[in-house]
């Protein structure tokens, strides 16, 4: 084919005439309100993205596996590890799941140590397993060191030859410390045992990753994407720097480090996160003196953010955990691990953990995601992320590291305070409900009466040398809500009053139902009604909390002048669905109306008042 004869059919068209275009369509609408998308990251997204926005990055041209690993370390397929995690500390339970999952296509697995003390417990653990055909990964432990020494006796006792075994421990002092507010022991203590850790593992266990710089802290505590990989490549700068400084070899530290991401909702930044992140570790080594291009590679494992989780009408948590893999392996993600969709509301069980499996089963069987290397490759959108992150990233670790570094930062609370002002700015949208979240402040399941909570939260740590970063979902708050009203004797009960307008009536109806209905009120909603007086009868019959008025702008004036004489002093909370101008508010309120809702309404503080009041 004739590419030339082609393409001549399709004549170039300019950014400005793209730009002409758009203009016209806005029909003088504000480009920048209308278009502009301004994210929580510290920089904004523009509707459409062309070849040129990419002249300026020189990575473009490399291909997988060639510096500065944007594209990732992989050149043949996408292949990941299938990772499932314990969540139990019963070691005769982690014992059968693991067997399940391994059974059903997991090469992975995270196992809960917190138990073990001796060999005996991990011939319970490891039963009926082949330790030489997966990857043991630990969470938990009351020793690291102690348990690595104990499980390289134990593979010699099985005749496995220990520097074969491939695996990691979940050891990182600063996440340790930012969930406690305190160290271990205390930072040179925590370090030296660290060391301690890296050279048994260099001499017994040398494929095993044990170094962890755990993100999944900031991003569970409500970082923004940009401070979850910015804070991350503080805690390698910190280890490389404490571990060098201790005599390490360079290779030999980042050989045996991992970097675990939580992966949220945002599907192409949490894939330009990655590759931006693999940028960014090769640029810091390279600064150490790293000789060869191996010592440039992190090994990245992914699982998915808590922080975006519900525990009301959790089985949204499946379309979530799906999108957040996708992403990971899309980015190229060595490992993955996805969690349980009911893991905020109880323990792991055979069905949730099936599902979880079941996903990545489906994403690499099925989806074939793991034949393609880098698919995201060219992508002028996703391009631009990946840089705009890495900017952004790189920015908010050169800040921190001229503020005294990430150990210091950590004591002082910097990094604490600057992740708490990304959760509020967040938090302010969830109550606005501006940021949606699918069945908790918006769309509620309204069949959703209660619920078997069992997981108990963990108790702060009272003993604190600085301030701790709290672990928490953006849902909390409208949970907290229905959870008050579900334990409470009555539940509040709402009377959607439907008058008028048909399309501008339902539409308020569905609405308010929303509204009230995110926090469990009992919504009693109707046809609608054709006259006042049969609409105050089914009123009064109903016997109902609170009655919002669902009709159009233009009608509300008669409504409300005509209803409100008619229920005065029978219903004391009377809201009317929108938002009238201030001269007919002052009216309605002399009247009787006490509220009005509307898409500008925080939502949370509303509903906290309604619940003080009529909980009681």
């Amino acid at each position: 084919m004739n590419n030339d004869k082609l393409f001549n059919e399709f004549p170039p068209v300019s950014t400005k005439q793209w730009e002409e275009v758009i203009e016209k369509d806005l029909k003088g609408a504000d480009y920048e309100k209308k278009l502009i998308w301004k994210t929580n990251e510290g920089f904004n997204v523009r509707p459409y993205y062309r070849a040129k926005d990419l002249e300026d990055l020189n990575y473009l041209k490399t291909n997988p596996d060639e510096e500065p690993f944007v594209r990732g370390y992989k050149k043949q397929d996408n292949n990941w590890d299938i990772r499932q995690d314990m969540y139990t500390d019963d070691l005769q339970t982690q014992n059968i799941m693991a067997l399940y999952s391994l059974q059903r296509g997991a090469n992975s697995v995270g196992f809960n140590a917190k138990k073990v003390e001796n060999e005996a417990d991990f011939e319970i653990l490891f039963k009926d397993i082949h330790l030489d055909l997966i990857k043991v990964n630990f969470l938990k432990a009351k020793n690291f060191l102690s348990l690595l020494k104990l499980y390289v006796a134990f593979l010699k006792s099985k005749n496995l030859n220990p520097k074969e075994a491939e695996g990691s421990i979940n050891f990182d002092i600063f996440a340790y410390a930012l969930r406690n507010g305190k160290f271990y022991s205390s930072l040179e203590g925590d370090l030296d045992e660290l060391a301690k850790i890296l050279s048994f593992a260099k001499e017994n266990l040398p494929k095993f990753k044990v170094i962890n710089i755990n993100a999944a802290v900031f991003r569970n505590a409500g970082s923004s994407i940009t401070q979850e990989l910015g804070f991350a490549l503080c805690g390698v700068n910190e280890y490389l720097s404490q571990l060098t400084d201790r005599g390490f070899a360079l290779a030999d530290i980042c050989k045996r480090m991992m970097i675990s991401f939580a992966t949220g909702g945002n599907y192409f930044m949490e894939i330009a996160k990655l590759r931006s992140a693999r940028l960014l570790f090769s640029t810091i080594v390279k600064e150490y003196g790293a000789k060869d291009s191996e010592t440039e590679k992190v090994f990245i494992h992914c699982e998915n953010s808590e922080y975006n989780k519900t525990v009301f009408d959790a089985h949204v948590n499946l379309l979530r955990t799906t999108t957040e893999t996708m992403s990971s392996v899309v980015a190229g993600a060595d490992s993955v691990c996805v969690k349980p969709f009911d893991i905020e509301l109880k323990e792991a069980d055979e069905f949730s953990m099936r599902l979880a499996l079941n996903q990545q089963i489906l994403l690499k069987e099925e989806s074939y995601l793991d034949k393609i290397v880098d698919p995201s490759a060219g992508s002028y959108y996703i391009e631009t992320l990946t840089d705009k992150i890495a900017t952004q990233a790189w920015e908010i670790f050169k800040e921190t590291e001229q503020k005294g570094g990430f150990a210091i930062c950590i004591r002082n609370s910097y990094i604490q305070d600057k992740i708490e002002e990304a959760y509020n700015l967040v938090a302010k949208d969830v109550a606005k409900r501006k940021k949606v979240i699918v069945g908790t402040n918006q769309y509620p399941n309204l069949t959703e009466k209660s619920m078997d909570c069992k997981k108990e939260n963990a108790k702060p740590n009272s003993e604190t040398e600085f301030s701790p970063l709290a672990q928490r979902r953006m849902a909390e708050p409208f949970e907290k809500l229905r959870l008050d009203v579900i334990n409470s004797k009555k539940v509040p009960s709402v009377f959607l009053l439907l008058y008028g307008n048909l399309a501008m009536r339902t539409a308020r109806a569905g609405f308010s139902s929303n509204f009230f209905g995110v926090a469990g009120y009992e919504i009693a909603n109707n046809r609608g009604f054709d006259s006042i007086d049969g609409a105050v009868a089914a009123i009064l019959e109903a016997n109902n909390d609170i009655l919002v008025l669902c009709s159009s702008d233009d009608e509300y004036p008669e409504l409300v002048r005509e209803i409100l004489p008619k229920l005065k002093g029978k219903i004391s909370d009377i809201v009317v669905a929108g938002n009238p101008s201030d001269e007919l508010k002052e009216e309605f309120n002399a009247l009787g109306v006490t509220d009005y809702i509307n898409v500008r309404t925080n939502a949370l503080d509303s509903l906290r008042k309604y619940n003080e009041r009529l909980l009681k």
